[in-house]
């Protein structure tokens, strides 16, 4: 066995990492040749994409001189090297008009930029790849693998999503750029969102739909439907996806999203059933428990079997880290595709590292990783938090940023906070006893609060905070726009 070893660490060594130096001097010849090559193929290559050391300098200065406005040519690259510069055993001036004449044309520049692109990233795989087998043979043995994993896929996934592993500084002219389509995608999309609309209409007005790479916090205490709401969001989220094949050959969403649910306290079975209860209108208590007529059996089947092929994937493993969650999140892009991932919840995620007792730090080790997340994966993240018991012993139930449980550092790194509220659910318990004045009253403000609910937006980075009245239907735990009495038609008698 050790020699096989030795013969396969051998073979490895005389092995030369791919590359292809005929197609780095073409399309450094094409740059010579005609400067407005450069515009075509920048967002193609890099320096670090070529291989030879040599062609990494001559692209630099070309690519330097003509950022400053200039031109570059064979005779002013040539000032950037030593006069007596040699590549191989030839001269650097005779090197560059070499170059320049071997370029017979520039229509196949482009070709050339993505195969030194492409072979780059073979060899950055070869890199990933000499990592893993460098850090399983190196590492103690009491360390764990799950963390090697989730490194291993977290750098394939980088490499996977830009090509290379650190993008480094964005041009602002790149940055705008983005800003302008993410402008004309909003005139496009239905509601005229810069985000992806949430089915709540006041909701998607005051936040501008949900934005990409956006950690968005919704948290409730028991009871306020907070589960409910996020089912919901992604639902229709997930309902109204549609897509169409982009200039790469792969599907891109124009509308709606695929909807990733990372359900730690509930299985699938139970979300499934929630979700058709509240499309059929069905109560879910009548679904469990299989005293359904022929006709609420019939509107529980039609519903499922209308939203069987929603985009909407489920992961009810319970106990996650943080890290397999990012690990599982990411395959999920790469493999199927998505545009929005749901945590429900927070305290029932675990940090990476092992912290002890200090869940403080461990809840900031999640957050912030959720919030990394976010931008890494370039997706809104609506994730669920509870909040403190101190809301109970106030008059006033409605919660409040500093009700976030365990950490400040949930408000700190969302981007939007919403909270949960339903007076309701308070008003009900403190029913007085019936035939009573008291009663009567209660009565009075159970009616003006029945199947009502708030979401207030605690927090929000992109426009301003308040309240939003939403209708909730808590037999079928439906949230909806909420019409008052006032905006309803007029009744014909």
């Amino acid at each position: 066995m050790p020699e096989a070893v030795a013969r396969l660490d051998t073979a490895r060594a005389l092995r030369h990492a791919p590359h292809n130096a005929e197609a780095e001097a073409a399309l450094l010849g094409a740059l010579l040749v005609n400067n407005d090559v450069y515009q075509r193929i920048s967002a193609l290559v890099e320096e670090p994409h070529f291989y030879l050391e040599p062609h990494r300098k001559i692209f630099r200065s070309i690519a330097g001189l003509i950022g400053k406005g200039k031109t570059a040519t064979a005779i002013s690259v040539k000032t950037d090297f030593r006069p007596d510069e040699m590549i191989g055993d030839v001269p650097i001036a005779t090197y560059l008009l070499r170059l320049h004449a071997d370029a017979a044309t520039t229509i196949n520049a482009v070709d050339y930029a993505r195969m030194v692109r492409d072979l780059a990233v073979r060899r950055d795989l070869i890199g990933i790849g000499d990592a893993i087998s460098d850090t399983a043979y190196d590492a103690p043995l009491t360390s764990e693998p799950r963390e090697q994993i989730e490194a291993a896929e977290r750098k394939l996934f980088s490499l996977a999503e830009t090509g290379r592993s650190d993008q480094g500084f964005v041009a602002f002219q790149t940055a705008n750029e983005l800003a302008l389509q993410m402008a004309n995608a909003a005139r496009q999309r239905a509601g005229h969102l810069s985000g992806i609309a949430t089915g709540l209409t006041l909701l998607d007005r005051r936040l501008g739909g949900l934005q990409n790479s956006d950690l968005v916090v919704l948290a409730g205490r028991p009871g306020m439907g907070k589960t409910a709401l996020a089912t919901n969001v992604g639902f229709n989220i997930a309902r109204n996806w549609r897509g169409e094949p982009g200039a790469n050959g792969q599907m891109e969403t124009k509308d709606g999203g695929i909807v990733g649910f990372f359900s730690l306290e509930m299985s699938c079975e139970q979300l499934a059933m929630r979700i058709i209860s509240e499309q059929s209108g069905v109560p879910s208590y009548k679904i469990r428990q299989g005293t359904l007529t022929d006709a609420e059996f019939d509107r529980v089947w039609n519903a499922a079997e209308a939203i069987n092929q929603i985009p909407f994937w489920i992961d009810q493993t319970g106990g996650l880290s943080i890290g397999q969650v990012a690990a599982r999140a990411r395959r999920l892009k790469r493999q199927r595709g998505l545009d929005l991932l749901i945590i429900d919840y927070i305290q029932l995620l675990q940090g990476n590292s092992k912290r002890g007792d200090n869940r403080v730090q461990e809840v900031t080790e999640i957050t912030t990783g959720l919030k990394a997340l976010a931008k890494d994966l370039n997706v809104p993240i609506i994730a669920l938090s509870q909040l403190s018991r101190q809301v109970e012993s106030r008059d006033d139930k409605k919660p409040q940023l500093s009700d976030l449980r365990e950490s400040g550092s949930i408000e700190q790194d969302a981007d939007v906070v919403l909270f949960v509220f339903r007076e309701e659910y308070y008003l009900q318990q403190r029913e007085p006893k019936p035939g009573t004045e008291e009663h009567n009253v209660w009565q009075m403000s159970m009616d003006k609060v029945h199947g009502r609910a708030e979401v207030i937006v605690g927090k929000n980075r992109h426009g301003p905070v308040g309240s939003i009245k939403l209708q909730f239907q808590s037999d079928v735990t439906r949230f909806a726009d909420l019409v008052e009495d006032d905006h309803m038609p007029e009744r014909m008698d």
